[in-house]
């Protein structure tokens, strides 16, 4: 793929591990895509797996960098952006600001926000820095990336239903969605629930326990590289489905503590797991919006 193709991704940045720029930077660019890289914070290693230094870039630093982004004579080469995970509440809002240029010079740009804010116990970044997230980067998200978890705070409901999850998902705002542990419908399975004007599609695999971290990070800059590549929605969706379930399923059998991803790089293009793919009801096609 040439390089007009390339993406700006904005996350966390780990020494050791695959999480946050570390899992999509080395997706997108094993599936033939530039990368610009911008890490929000540094650390050692994830958080799960204990206390580390914590290097944050300071507000007028990050500012500059967005600046200088914004004045790039590259700009043109950038047809994407993702961005994760945010180290502080002045980030998100610097970043709307590189966005609204990028899209100002480029109506067509994809930008993918997977608001990395929280899962299962509640928020593990700081609630202004959450808000941030949901009031400057989903309205101008062509595509969020959010678990059920994160999308059940921003819009404030509980989401026990994949009807509850799209009519969350349609009042949120962004034209199309991909919510990751959705409500399985497959006994002892997970899924990835895509919302669009076009579809209303679930993607499940086997739930495996005790997962690593970065499967978020690595479905959507996988979906992302199907989308650009021009694939379609729903074949995207179950291709990356099967990619991140593959990888997890072989670091599982390794007892690997972070995602195999130099070793599984072949999951990544040519993902053979089977993903089971289900039409649901499109909820503007049941008279409830």
């Amino acid at each position: 793929m040439s390089d007009t193709h390339a993406v700006i991704v904005i996350s966390s940045h780990v020494i050791r591990g695959s999480v946050g720029n570390r899992a999509a930077v080395f997706a997108l660019e094993t599936m033939g895509l530039p990368v610009w890289a911008l890490p929000t914070v540094i650390m050692p290693w994830h958080p799960g797996h204990g206390p580390s230094t914590r290097v944050v870039i300071p507000e007028d630093q990050f500012e500059k960098i967005i600046e200088d982004l914004i004045r790039a004579p590259w700009l043109p080469e950038v047809k994407a952006v993702l961005t994760g995970y945010f180290g502080h509440a002045a980030q998100p809002r610097l970043v709307a600001r590189l966005i609204s240029a990028l899209k100002a010079k480029n109506p067509d740009l994809l930008y993918v926000c997977d608001p990395v804010m929280g899962d299962k116990g509640g928020l593990y970044v700081p609630e202004a820095t959450a808000e941030a997230i949901r009031e400057n980067l989903i309205p101008l998200a062509s595509l969020a990336t959010p678990n059920r978890y994160e999308l059940a705070w921003m819009a404030g409901a509980d989401l026990d239903s994949n009807t509850a999850i799209m009519d969350a998902a349609l009042s949120l705002g962004p034209a199309k969605m991909l919510v990751t542990s959705a409500v399985p419908m497959m006994a002892g399975g997970t899924g990835n629930l895509y919302l669009s004007g076009k579809h209303a599609l679930l993607a499940e695999h086997r739930l495996i326990d005790n997962a690593p971290n970065g499967l978020g990070d690595l479905l959507s800059a996988v979906f992302l590289a199907r989308l650009l590549s021009g694939m379609d929605e729903e074949r995207a969706l179950q291709l990356a489905t099967a990619s991140v379930f593959e990888v997890l399923a072989r670091t599982a059998k390794r007892g690997g503590d972070e995602l195999t991803l130099e070793t599984d790089a072949a999951s990544l293009s040519t993902p053979m797991a089977m993903v089971q793919l289900r039409h649901l009801m499109h909820p503007s096609r049941t008279g409830r919006r």
